[in-house]
């Protein structure tokens, strides 16, 4: 086990606040309890014990081992944190663990997070990551499908909107709440750079009423 791991779990256990864990337990309905630990401490915890580390896969093996033996979710948080610092940001070794970790996890937390470092990869390796996020968003899995949706969250001008296109249409009849809520929200971000094209597919495309309220919600009629 990789010595970052302990301190990792020893930084979370001390900033620990058992009043605060029932209440984020319930928020995520999580079956797994929490410390109580925010999640902007559990990131400078992360950030502060990796500080001396820059081996991708020390990290990437700390990662997973954090992950997979996680008895708190903070574990698992910090697990995803690890492949965001810039040692293994936006390597591809990253995607079989990022997915074990959507599969895994299966929830909008977990999914959300782990969206950015696909973003990082749409940025280094564009083909390949669009061949992957396109076999994702037909994935039986709903949160493979999410995560492949929202898979340009922040890239702004660099959306390739023809993918996140190609990524909404298998997707658009489905009626789970968490997939029409993710073709909104990636609609809705990238309105923000081209509101025309936004609005140009919602008027052009079949989409449900909670995707198309959410992709035009800061949009002027």
């Amino acid at each position: 086990m990789p010595e970052i791991v302990g301190v990792i779990r020893a930084g979370l256990r001390a900033a620990a606040d058992p009043a605060r864990a029932p209440g984020q337990q319930a928020y995520m309905k999580s079956e797994m309890p929490f410390l109580g630990v925010a999640v902007p401490e559990v990131r400078r915890i992360v950030r502060t014990s990796a500080s001396q580390t820059a081996d991708a896969a020390i990290l990437r093996a700390a990662a997973s081992e954090l992950w997979d033996a996680a008895s708190h979710r903070e574990e698992r948080y910090a697990g995803m944190l690890l492949l965001g610092l810039r040692p293994t940001r936006a390597h591809w070794e990253n995607v079989a663990l990022v997915e074990h970790m959507v599969r895994t996890g299966r929830w909008w937390d977990i999914t959300d997070e782990l969206a950015h470092r696909l973003a990082e990869l749409h940025d280094v390796l564009p083909h390949e990551t669009a061949d992957l996020v396109r076999r994702w968003s037909t994935d039986a899995e709903l949160w493979v499908r999410r995560i492949a949706i929202l898979s340009q969250l922040g890239r702004r001008d660099r959306v390739d909107r023809e993918l996140l296109a190609e990524l909404i249409e298998p997707n658009r009849p489905d009626a789970d709440f968490f997939i029409r809520k993710a073709i909104g929200w990636a609609l809705r971000e990238y309105a923000r750079v081209d509101p025309d094209w936004v609005r140009d597919y919602v008027g052009t495309h079949e989409l449900s009423p909670l995707s198309r309220r959410e992709a035009l919600k800061h949009l002027t009629p």
